[in-house]
C-alpha cells in the first residue's frame, strides 16, 4: 500500500451517471483516482478500471443507462477496498450462466466482458431478473 494511502480514512461513496459516452470516460477517470486513493499498485489500477469499464459499457449499450457508485470497504485488519456498484435500467440478462461465459456477446464484442470482469475482481455478485435491471457489485481489495 502507498505511504500516501495509509492512515487516511476511506472515502465516502461516490455515484455517477451512465447515460452518455462521454460519461463512460467520466466514470474511468474517476475510478483511476479511486484506485490511487486506495493505494493499489499499477496492476491492480489497471485490472480495476478494465473491469469499471467493462460494467459501464454493459449498462450503457444493453441496460439502457445506469449508475455506477463507488464504495470503499474497510476492515479493521486494515485490508482496503474498491467496490463497484453498477445498476442499469435494461431488460435484464436473461441467461446469466451464459452471459458469464467467454465468448457468449448480444452484440459485435468478443463476448469477454462480464465473465472478464468477475475475473479481474476479488468478489462478484450480479443480481438480475427479466424487467428488473441489472445490478452488479465487484471489489478488489488490497491485500488478498
Amino acid at each position: 500500500m502507498s505511504s500516501r494511502a495509509q492512515g487516511r480514512r476511506p472515502t465516502a461513496p461516490a455515484t455517477y451517471p451512465v447515460r452518455t459516452e462521454e460519461d463512460l470516460l467520466t466514470v474511468r477517470h474517476a475510478v483511476r483516482a479511486a484506485t490511487v486513493e486506495v493505494g493499489f499498485g499499477l496492476v491492480d489500477q489497471t485490472r480495476v478500471v478494465t473491469a469499471a469499464s467493462e460494467l459501464a459499457r454493459n449498462a450503457y449499450v444493453h441496460g439502457g443507462g445506469g449508475t455506477v457508485t463507488l464504495e470503499y470497504p474497510c476492515e479493521s485488519s486494515g485490508r482496503r477496498g474498491l467496490r463497484l456498484i453498477v445498476k442499469d435500467e435494461g431488460p435484464g440478462i436473461a441467461d446469466l450462466d451464459a452471459a458469464l461465459t467467454d465468448g457468449f456477446t448480444t452484440g459485435t464484442g468478443l463476448g469477454h466482458g462480464l465473465g472478464g470482469a468477475r475475473r479481474l475482481m476479488d468478489e462478484f455478485t450480479v443480481r438480475t431478473g427479466p424487467g428488473e435491471g441489472t445490478v452488479v457489485v465487484a471489489t478488489r481489495w488490497t491485500v488478498r
